[in-house]
Formats: structure tokens, sequence, C-alpha cells
């Protein structure tokens, strides 16, 4: 098993117990990039649409590409049905997208497991002039509440989660887009949520 492709063995699970996130946050999302109708907008590794949802009813041409088979067959049975829906399963960092550009490409949590390097150079190259790179994640701090019970959660997540693969990407700075976006970066907070917007 690839570290990266863990919560694909559990995509029912995943969809039901991953948080989501804040309607304020997407509002300001929507509004900062303009998307709508006639827009077209990269979704990188939606899981199973914990991020998916707000962009999609804006009626954009919403793309995704998912990197677990069984992620993408949930996103697939969710959301199939819907005419500005399309979704590929394979590795964001291999993937030949041909000519295709984007008006917002985004991530909701995802975009770290993508080395640093190639997450922002790829996402370059793939945007409409002025398009919107969107990072977004869920920030939150769990120790102090109960740190007898987080020390014995890592306990037993040390003692039976070993995946066949080491992990090797072991940081990922968001703050470094603008090194290669030319424009800067916006950093908004809404509740226990952070959105990193930077644009080409």
């Amino acid at each position: 098993m690839e570290f990266r492709k863990i919560f694909d063995t559990i995509p029912e699970e995943f969809d039901k117990y991953r948080p989501r996130y804040s309607k304020e946050l997407f509002d300001s999302l929507i509004d900062y990039a303009k998307i709508g109708p006639g827009k077209s907008v990269l979704e990188i590794g939606p899981g199973t649409g914990q991020a998916t949802d707000p962009i999609l009813d804006t009626g954009c041409d919403y793309n995704a590409i998912e990197l677990g088979e069984n992620l993408y067959a949930k996103m697939h049975e969710k959301y199939g049905k819907r005419p500005n829906f399309n979704i590929v399963n394979d590795d964001f960092i291999t993937h030949d997208f041909g000519s295709e550009k984007y008006d917002m490409i985004y991530s909701a949590a995802t975009i770290q497991w993508i080395p640093e390097d190639i997450a922002f150079s790829k996402t370059y190259s793939l945007l409409k002039e002025g398009g919107t790179l969107a990072m977004m994640l869920v920030s939150a701090e769990y120790r102090s509440t109960n740190e007898a019970l987080c020390d014995d959660i890592q306990k037993v997540y040390d003692q039976y989660f070993k995946p066949e693969y080491e992990y090797q990407h072991r940081s990922f700075h968001y703050d470094n887009a603008p090194n290669v976006l030319a424009h800067g970066n916006c950093i908004i907070f809404k509740y226990t949520y952070v959105l990193y917007l930077a644009k080409k």
C-alpha cells in the first residue's frame, strides 16, 4: 500500500467522517476567482467530495483527478450524472493534461501529498493567465483538550499503521506559491479553516 492511497482503503468511512469546509470559505473563494458557468475548474484529489459540491453547484466546467480507485468510484457514484462533472482516475504527478488550461485549480488538504516543486510548477503550467490556485486545509489543535487520550491514540496508530512504502515527502510550504505564481497570495481565515490563494 502506497502511503498516498491509504484513505482509498476506506472510502465509505472517509465519506462519512471526513470534515467538510465552511460555506463562508467557499463564498470567499468563488467570489475571488469569479467561478461560474463558462469557467473551467480542476480539483486535485477530491476524495469523496468534501470540497466538491459548492464548486460544482456554480455551473462551472468541473474537472477532477483522483489517485485512489475506490475514491474515484465513490465520486462517480455521487456526481456521475451531473452534466458539468468530469473526473479521471490517475496520478496528478504523471498525468498528461494535454492542452487543457483552467481558470482555477484547487485542493482541499490534498496538494501537500505532491512534492512541492511539482505541485507548484505543474499547477502554474495548467492555469490560464490570471487563473487562481486555491489550497485549503483544516487547522486544528487536538492535544490540549485531552493529551492522555491523544497519546494513547498515537500509540495504537504507531503499533498498527505500517504502510508497505514509507512516505518520503515530509513537508509542504503552502506560502511558497507566490514564488511561482507571480501575483502574490491572499490568506483568508474562516473559523478553523485556512484558504491560501495565489493568482497567475
